[in-house]
């Protein structure tokens, strides 16, 4: 009896240093790379930028900036799906909604699984083989979150798509930088066509994931962009400040308030903000007024730049 006992424990000691050694080589495997990456802050430019250019220059500009706008949705968000399709996603170029399974009240493109990362790269792998040619910029969101679309094409003024960025708020992960999901991920055309032929190799790109753990669909993108070259890049404002948020408004100004109770707005967030998440519905038609109907009589910021709505868009 004791005998058993004690192959028992030799068992799951075995077994447990076999395990740390598979998540070590995986975890070393994660964070290969063949080149060193020094971590760079993307910054929007200032208006003094804008303002240098000529009218021509900058209704070119503004053109030239084309954004494709994919949400990943679930029939258990069909309140957060009806919110985004009635408010920001109407300001994208074009924007489409990727549904793990057919849902008869809304259109979208279903991707047949539940699992974020498949749904992940079935969306990505879509939107590359039908819009490679006609947008230059992916923005990836969830339902939870609200986007302001003109701040994200003012932030791409200084970015060109023909090379690999990808871009939002950063965070670490052991040593992987990866865009944080929650406050909406952006591809160049140069990063997703890199990603699309990635894609193809499942020692580097694996559709399941890892043997022993899971990592969330972020990082796994991350993981996929890394051999192909591309890193992660935190997005900030001309005064450093993020403009990609992962919580709400609300969030950010208790955070705020309790930080920061003399400078509540300027400690909270930017003027040029692009995301937040973790909003409620009600909270999304409630950010469409502030953003897009609420004026303040004898105030106006005279922005140097348009961003005009594409042709037969009903937007705000």
């Amino acid at each position: 009896m004791i005998s058993e006992s004690g192959s028992f424990v030799k068992g799951m000691m075995l077994g447990g240093i076999f395990c740390v050694l598979v998540t070590l080589l995986g975890h070393i495997k994660m964070g290969h790379s063949t080149t060193s990456h020094e971590h760079r802050h993307l910054q929007a430019p200032k208006k003094e930028d804008v303002l240098n250019l000529s009218e021509d220059e900058r209704l070119e500009l503004s053109q030239s900036i084309r954004v494709y706008c994919i949400i990943l949705v679930k029939p258990k968000d069909l309140g957060h799906w009806a919110a985004v399709k009635d408010t920001w996603s109407k300001h994208c170029d074009k924007a489409e909604f990727y549904s793990s399974e057919r849902v008869k009240v809304f259109d979208s493109i279903v991707l047949n699984t539940d699992d974020m990362w498949s749904m992940m790269r079935k969306a990505y792998k879509f939107a590359y083989e039908n819009y490679k040619d006609d947008f230059n910029w992916f923005f990836l969101a969830h339902p939870t979150t609200f986007a302001i679309i003109e701040n994200l094409k003012y932030f791409l003024l200084k970015q060109d798509s023909s090379q690999p960025f990808y871009t939002g708020r950063t965070e670490t992960s052991g040593d992987l930088q990866y865009v944080n999901g929650d406050g909406g991920i952006v591809l160049s055309i140069e990063s997703l066509r890199r990603l699309y032929k990635v894609f193809e190799d499942p020692d580097k790109c694996p559709e399941q994931g890892g043997m022993i753990w899971k990592l969330s669909e972020d990082k796994q993108l991350a993981v996929c962009l890394k051999y192909t070259g591309v890193h992660a890049e935190n997005a900030e404002d001309s005064e450093k400040k993020d403009i990609f948020n992962t919580k709400s408004v609300g969030s950010l100004i208790k955070e705020a308030m309790s930080i920061h109770p003399d400078e509540v707005v300027e400690g909270c967030c930017s003027d040029m903000a692009i995301t937040f998440s973790g909003l409620a519905p009600n909270h999304m038609h409630v950010m469409m007024y502030g953003v897009y109907r609420l004026r303040a009589y004898g105030h106006s910021f005279n922005d140097a730049l348009v961003f005009l709505p594409p042709p037969g868009s009903d937007n705000d």
